[in-house]
């Protein structure tokens, strides 16, 4: 009896193979690292995490790659932290919106508690790894370093800021943070949070009459293409937090976790030489683009801010302490 040659059918060959890819794949797959933010083309949030990818992949060779997707791509600053708690995002950069999930986050809401960055160096080294990096921790997030969003101006359709009374009346965009809201709430606007990515088209529409931020923001998501006034408040300073999911960052293996940590905390220098350059360049631009600039009396800011220390040091435990400290580290 003549016996048919034994033969494998070119689907099965082909489930075969996949089979076996699919064992093999993750002893040799690099991992992707996912750095997602806000920040669109060109701003300072941009240009950091850029900065910080390119040192942190030679350093990581073959092991692992860290992708940024800027411009919201992977949601808002809240989507953006709750996908670090899943696991679903490696690494975010949140600024203001820290202070929704931290209470004590809300010192750097505190109006013109940070003079410059020396200063805010000073707070980095004696206050925050001690006091608030923790708070993070408790809500299933880790800060492993401290960049820059920066100084923080107001921009509007209606007349030229000058004191609080000004802005009476005015729709004001501002991040989603309760102590903003508050703050403007004392200085007489109506705010409002809204997602980063809303903001021109709120502007340009006239749901919102104006918005603030710092230079690199106001100029990278081109929101002088739509306001007509720039008032150098420098209301708040805001750093920037490179923030990874506490579960997510445990389970990557030691040396990685090292290589990301180190490079992040390197690249600060970066980020404020960068910022630095960018409060003189941007500035020069905005007027450039026809924005009228003007500079308020910061005493009536000032002035009008205490109401707002006041309740932060009534509903934040232990927060009086650290505002004490940190004033005095300006000193």
């Amino acid at each position: 009896m003549n016996r048919q040659p034994f033969r494998i059918r070119p689907r099965l060959l082909a489930a075969v193979f996949g089979l076996l890819a699919g064992v093999v794949a993750p002893a040799w797959a690099q991992i992707e690292i996912r750095f997602g933010h806000v920040g669109e083309p060109g701003s300072l949030f941009a240009a950091s995490a850029d900065e910080f990818a390119k040192r942190a992949n030679t350093k990581l060779g073959a092991k692992a790659k860290v992708i940024v997707y800027g411009s919201s791509q992977l949601g808002g600053d809240k989507e953006l932290l709750q996908k670090l708690k899943l696991g679903t995002v490696d690494m975010a950069l949140p600024s203001t919106v820290m202070s929704s999930e931290a209470d004590l986050f809300g010192v750097f809401e505190m109006p013109y508690l940070v003079k410059d960055r020396e200063h805010m160096k000073r707070i980095e080294k004696e206050l925050f790894w001690s006091r608030l990096e923790p708070e993070a921790e408790k809500k299933g997030l880790k800060v492993i370093a401290v960049w820059e969003n920066g100084y923080r101006h107001i921009t509007n359709n209606k007349r030229p800021i000058n004191t609080p009374d000004d802005l009476k009346g005015i729709k004001l965009r501002v991040p989603e943070g309760k102590w903003r809201v508050k703050m403007f709430q004392a200085y007489g606007a109506n705010p409002s949070p809204m997602k980063f990515s809303e903001v021109f088209t709120a502007l340009q529409t006239g749901v919102m009459d104006g918005q603030e931020n710092p230079f690199t923001q106001i100029y990278s998501a081109k929101f002088q293409e739509v306001q007509k006034y720039l008032s150098l408040t420098g209301h708040v300073y805001t750093p920037a937090y490179v923030t990874v999911g506490a579960k997510k960052w445990a389970a990557l293996p030691a040396d990685m976790r090292k290589i990301l940590e180190d490079t992040a905390r390197q690249t600060q220098a970066y980020v404020y030489e960068r910022a630095a350059k960018d409060d003189e360049d941007l500035l020069v631009k905005i007027k450039a683009a026809g924005v009228q600039v003007n500079t308020p009396n910061k005493d009536a800011f000032i002035a009008a801010s205490k109401p707002v220390y006041e309740e932060f040091a009534r509903e934040v435990p232990g927060s009086k302490e650290v505002i004490d400290r940190a004033i005095a580290l300006g000193k």
